[in-house]
């Protein structure tokens, strides 16, 4: 993976390390090559100071992840208090992204798991016996993610313009292209303006328009109080876009479309919107 960060190969310690073959209802871990087995009536975690121990990363929770059995399926919780957990399947037709205290059950094999502490990224790989290996374009995984589950009826319910939606494409093009490595090549305001072709200011109140429309609908992490934007708020953006599947790698080709109907242009090169 190359993500722009260090990958972080750490110790492995603790688990049940196994060989080849998992048994029926065993989740696998596969971490740097090693696999540890999960069994039933039994939660196996992984963090700094767990059953699987990633690594000594200071930035990395004692415990980060937490796999569980329990109503008849696997389920993958992430238990940090700031670490947000990448989660894709291996052609990519699913990602979604599991926040802290979300949790979301493990229906697709074999899953990548993708998450960055301090400066270093670590990527477990889940197996799970019996589950599907090619899961169709649309399938949808439920998925608890902690500050959005109260949203879970109705992500993706936001409607918005020609040209919020490609601020919001543009923002989100690295994750569309490179899936979960994607993840820490976020945009800044001046690269996205410059790759829309819109003036920077013309981006930023864009930006607030959709960070506005977004909150008013319930979604957290946009705002960091009354009146004030939050400082991590492109993050948020598209941590929210891609796991509410507001848009999809085929949305990148309206990226070179040219300017959007609601878009129109000043004499100056500015806006009118």
């Amino acid at each position: 993976m190359n993500n722009g960060n260090r990958m972080r190969r750490g110790t492995r310690l603790g688990g049940n390390t196994m060989d080849d073959d998992t048994t029926a209802s065993t989740l696998t871990i596969d971490f740097c090559g090693e696999r540890h087995a999960c069994t039933p009536g039994r939660t196996f975690s992984v963090g700094r100071d767990a059953d699987l121990c990633i690594d000594d990363n200071r930035y990395l929770h004692r415990r980060l992840l937490e796999f569980e059995w329990a109503s008849g399926m696997w389920w993958m919780t992430n238990c940090g208090q700031s670490i947000t957990v990448g989660v894709a399947t291996a052609d990519g037709t699913y990602q979604a992204m599991l926040g802290p205290a979300g949790r979301m059950p493990l229906v697709s094999s074999p899953l990548s798991v993708v998450f960055s502490a301090g400066p270093f990224t670590y990527e477990l790989g889940v197996i799970l016996d019996g589950a599907s290996a090619n899961p169709a374009p649309d399938a949808a995984l439920p998925v608890s993610t902690g500050a959005d589950t109260a949203l879970s009826s109705t992500l993706g319910a936001t409607t918005f313009t020609p040209s919020q939606r490609l601020l919001i494409i543009a923002l989100c093009e690295p994750m569309l292209r490179d899936g979960m490595a994607g993840a820490s090549r976020i945009p800044s305001s001046a690269e996205a303006a410059e790759r829309l072709g819109w003036p920077i200011t013309t981006f930023n109140r864009k930006l607030d328009n959709v960070c506005d429309k977004l909150d008013r609908d319930g979604v957290p992490g946009l705002r960091g109080g009354v009146g004030k934007l939050a400082r991590n708020r492109k993050s948020r953006l598209v941590e929210h876009a891609i796991m509410a599947r507001l848009v999809t790698p085929t949305d990148l080709a309206l990226l070179d479309a040219g300017q959007p109907r609601d878009f129109p242009q000043t004499a100056s090169g500015g806006s009118t919107r």
